[in-house]
């Protein structure tokens, strides 16, 4: 017989999660003084797991599966239906490497050209600022270029909230949730009527584009993928490089929060890379990632049963104290010795990134942020006004409540 999961009692904890945000799952392993807990969400039985172990199950593909895993709500607002991260076995991997096609080298260089032009774009030069929203309209219009999205000028700022309400609106309630969920049926239109001029040769976009690639892609049985779901694709590849801005704001923040770390980055002892990569294990970026029990197996000795939905608890194991030294501690110097597992550092996924269902715009996030780094340590001169820097960890995501005001952003001479 095996081991008996912990288990929280209590009819259903879904306002306990909203309540506690990132540190729902990480309390209870801790209170339980164990990596793998039961609970009750949504009124479905859920099994949460935690840590580098139960990351590398996670992503065996041989005993989890991603069908009917995300909650309809943010496949209605974050994800989109149908999209790659719903997708499983060969269906995943084919659509996997139409995104993984466009990550290259060369293809990142051209994205990053793209935002520096726009960042020394910006409007208003010299007067107040808020970060975010320059951050967000920066990648946006970057993207679409990049991506051959054609954008008009008088439609940045529409286009760019839709991207925003299909990351921030998910696991709101109300007006905002809905708000997300007309901003993902407007950006679905919007991509789509492109897809049709595109298969009708009314628009031409670069071959090497991801509007081109996605609109002639043929899924493993040699089918062009459906308009929605092509629609659905390209937005896969704006939303979340425009969700890049939450990174962009965390990144600016600890810039400015641990100067003697900043002055280690510029006298280059400590790498831009380095910087980055701590940024995205210390700052809370997505909370959990979650998947369903593929077939009956047995982990540690604990028994999972077929369809269970199980979460993964990425803040809490970037924060682990048994993998990481003094987690609490921004410190980028601990990425000069690690052992790069795609298991124990997983802010945007674990597991292999070509073939898995780990992010894959990671290499471009980490590229962009340098440049952010590269951008506010030598190019810009600015002055943080005084405001309220602190960030909760029930908002998800999580900001800095003041979206980081600037004031005096001018380029250095």
């Amino acid at each position: 017989m095996g081991k008996v999961i912990p288990k929280q009692e209590g009819l259903d904890h879904s306002v306990d999660f909203l309540r506690e945000g990132y540190l729902f799952v990480a309390n209870r392993r801790k209170s339980f003084q164990s990596n793998i807990f039961e609970t009750r969400l949504l009124g479905e039985r859920v099994i949460c797991l935690g840590g580098e172990e139960a990351a590398e199950v996670f992503y065996d593909a041989d005993k989890f599966m991603r069908q009917n895993a995300a909650p309809k709500r943010l496949l209605k607002t974050l994800f989109g239906e149908d999209g790659v991260q719903t997708l499983d076995g060969a269906a995943h991997t084919h659509r996997k490497h139409m995104f993984m096609s466009l990550m290259t080298k060369e293809n990142i260089d051209r994205l990053l050209r793209l935002t520096y032009r726009e960042w020394n774009q910006i409007e208003r030069m010299g007067e107040e600022v808020v970060l975010y929203d320059i951050a967000q309209q920066v990648l946006m219009k970057a993207v679409c270029e990049w991506s051959g999205v054609p954008l008009a000028k008088e439609e940045v700022g529409k286009r760019t909230e839709e991207m925003r309400l299909l990351f921030e609106s998910g696991t709101s309630l109300g007006p905002t949730y809905l708000q997300g969920r007309k901003a993902r049926s407007s950006a679905e239109a919007w991509i789509r009527q492109m897809v049709k001029e595109v298969r009708s040769n009314r628009l031409l976009p670069n071959e090497h584009t991801a509007l081109y690639e996605f609109s002639w892609h043929r899924d493993e049985s040699g089918e062009l993928l459906p308009e929605d779901v092509v629609a659905v694709e390209v937005l896969n590849i704006l939303r979340p490089t425009v969700a890049i801005s939450v990174y962009v704001l965390f990144t600016f923040l600890a810039l400015h929060q641990f100067p003697e770390v900043k002055e280690q980055v510029e006298r280059g002892e400590v790498s831009k890379t380095e910087f980055v990569q701590e940024v995205r294990r210390f700052y809370p970026f997505f909370p959990v990632a979650a998947a369903r029990v593929k077939t009956d197996f047995e982990w540690d000795g604990y028994a999972f049963s077929e369809g269970t939905l199980t979460l993964l608890d990425l803040y809490g194991t970037n924060h682990d104290s048994s993998i990481w030294t003094e987690p609490d501690r921004f410190d980028p110097s601990r990425f000069k010795d690690w052992n790069e597992s795609p298991f124990n550092f997983i802010p945007q996924g674990g597991g292999d990134v070509d073939f898995g269902h780990r992010c894959a715009g990671e290499h471009m996030t980490i590229a962009i942020l340098a440049q952010v780094i590269e951008l506010f340590t030598k190019e810009y001169a600015y002055t943080v006004p005084p405001q309220d820097l602190s960030y909760s960890f029930v908002d998800m995501p999580s900001l800095p409540k003041s979206k980081l005001r600037l004031t005096h952003l001018t380029r250095n001479q």
